[in-house]
């Protein structure tokens, strides 16, 4: 290939981005997936079906192209090491290998920040053929629970859960080590305290904040990211607190050419890492919130490191920041506007058709809405980030009205599921497994006194005719919470009952015991699903 190219790893819809950015700065791009029909495949130059995980073969791919090659680069996928493998290989600019390898295994993350006293949570390794001797009760009685388990190598909160107890400990394990490529699992302490996702590019010496976001993670045992907002709403001083010890985490990695991204919490005892990444974040946030939110193409200036040229925009708009003795110089590219993601999920079942997409892409403030789950796609009730159903993304002048816009449009969509399914019975009829007491939960948390006024207003209930109206019916004892409680897609009772009017204004008689108890427990799909399995 004689025109100058940049090696993509990764050809999955947190890749477009970087291909578009490639492309506009007059690169041809040549990507690499394991995956042949991956989304973005189609918009390279030119494509490699090489799985991300073989450095080496990504290192022939690469030399194969000579001198036309003048960068690596990856966003949003796990294989900052295969990138800055390929790049010391072809003396391209990158992390060094070894910080690399720091920053994408836990284990050595950990021991990282503990040589350096980067406040991180204490952590044992377990690998799978260790297991055995962990379970012993001499070894669980000393351990002091909750604590989480996850996978030292893998990313989208997979494997990833708190353990609340010794019965919960050895299907916890087993799952983190089925979810490491390694078979290495992590054992550590929980942090207790508001999430944050920070990213930041570092170049020359120095560290630039480059998205700031409030992570809204819900669904114990899981973490499972609900969305997130961006610009952050902690006040300052702690957020400076928080970037500070970002940038210490950075430098005991030893990252210092090309990008990082953590996930932080501010516990009782002031700011705790989870992890740090040599890369950008996925979950939208480098490629579309933040952008929206500070008018940076982040994805282009990070790109140009990875280039050995000078993020001249980055440059051109960054701040310095008052905080010492960090490890770097510091600086931020501020947020001018409000960005928002919020997701929509769906209880277990498959979908038969899909109300309201529309309505979602067009609702004011709305920039994207992705759809992960299309009809015919057999969902679950999420236990990682990727099993999500889809993503809405708002950008505006104000918090609230981002926020409000993103759970507007979310609220709008509906995911009607075929009747008459075993996996849908069993989630509305209650059944958990063992190791998941109480998940997954209620698409309407009641408080202990709406719970006891709706189960004597069931003992009454009887017969919803054919064709009457639900919202009409709605239980006396939600009168005052009809409007307010919300479920997980920020539908309040009202407007779910409302929805089922328009979508199924000709049902047959429902036995209203069952019908408000799927309400409660599955929303809108519940109900849709008890009128639909009655014809």
């Amino acid at each position: 290939m004689e025109d100058k190219c940049v090696l993509i790893l990764g050809a999955g819809l947190m890749q477009r981005p970087a291909i578009e950015a490639a492309q506009e700065l007059g690169y041809k791009t040549v990507v690499a997936d394991g995956n042949p029909h991956a989304l973005c495949a189609a918009f390279a130059d030119r494509f490699e079906n090489i799985d991300l995980k073989d450095k080496e073969g990504l290192a022939k791919l690469a030399l194969s192209l000579g001198s036309s090659l003048e960068g690596v680069f990856t966003a949003g996928t796990d294989f900052s090491t295969s990138v800055s493998y390929v790049a010391q290989k072809c003396g391209l600019p990158a992390h060094s290998y070894q910080a690399a390898c720091n920053a994408s295994n836990k284990v050595l993350m950990r021991k990282c920040f503990e040589k350096e006293s980067v406040p991180s949570p204490k952590f044992q390794q377990i690998h799978r053929s260790q297991i055995a001797s962990f379970i012993k009760p001499s070894v669980l009685n000393d351990i002091s629970f909750p604590m989480v388990v996850k996978p030292v190598d893998n990313m989208g909160a997979r494997g990833c859960r708190l353990v609340r107890n010794q019965d919960e400990f050895l299907p916890c394990i087993e799952d983190a080590v089925r979810n490491s490529r390694s078979g290495n699992s992590i054992f550590e302490e929980y942090m207790e305290g508001p999430e944050f996702s920070i990213d930041a590019v570092v170049y020359k010496g120095t560290v630039t904040i480059t998205g700031f976001a409030d992570r809204h993670i819900f669904y114990d045992p899981y973490f499972i990211e609900m969305g997130h907002t961006m610009p952050t709403s902690i006040d300052e001083e702690k957020r400076n607190e928080l970037i500070k010890t970002f940038a210490r985490g950075i430098k005991a990695l030893g990252l210092s050419c090309g990008v990082a991204k953590a996930d932080i919490k501010y516990t009782s005892q002031g700011p705790m890492i989870g992890e740090i990444a040599g890369r950008l974040s996925g979950g939208y946030m480098s490629g579309w919130t933040y952008p929206y939110a500070s008018d940076l193409n982040l994805t282009k200036q990070a790109l140009l490191v990875a280039l050995g040229k000078e993020p001249q925009d980055l440059l051109l708009k960054r701040r310095p920041l008052p905080i010492k003795d960090a490890g770097f110089e510091l600086y931020e590219v501020p947020c001018h506007h409000v960005s928002a993601e919020r997701a929509w999920i769906s209880i277990p079942g498959t979908v038969m058709r899909i109300y309201g997409r529309d309505r979602c892409a067009s609702h004011p403030f709305i920039k994207n809405a992705l759809f992960r789950a299309e009809a015919g796609s057999s969902v679950d009730f999420p236990r990682n980030n990727v099993e999500k159903c889809g993503n809405c993304i708002s950008r505006a002048s104000t918090h609230d009205l981002a926020v409000n816009s993103a759970e507007n449009a979310v609220s709008n969509l509906v995911l009607r599921l075929e009747p008459n399914s075993t996996r849908t019975d069993a989630f509305l009829s209650g059944n958990s497994r063992s190791s998941e007491k109480g998940f997954p939960p209620d698409a309407y948390q009641l408080t202990k006194e709406q719970r006891e006024a709706f189960e004597f207003w069931l003992s009454e209930a009887g017969i919803i005719a054919a064709g009457e109206s639900i919202e009409k019916n709605i239980p006396l004892c939600f009168k005052e919470s009809a409007d307010n409680l919300k479920d997980w897609n920020h539908r309040s009772i009202k407007m779910t009952a409302q929805l089922f009017d328009s979508i199924c204004p000709n049902h047959p008689d429902l036995d209203k015991n069952v019908f408000w108890k799927a309400l409660i427990r599955g929303g809108i799909q519940g109900i849709l699903y008890v009128a639909d399995s009655s014809l």
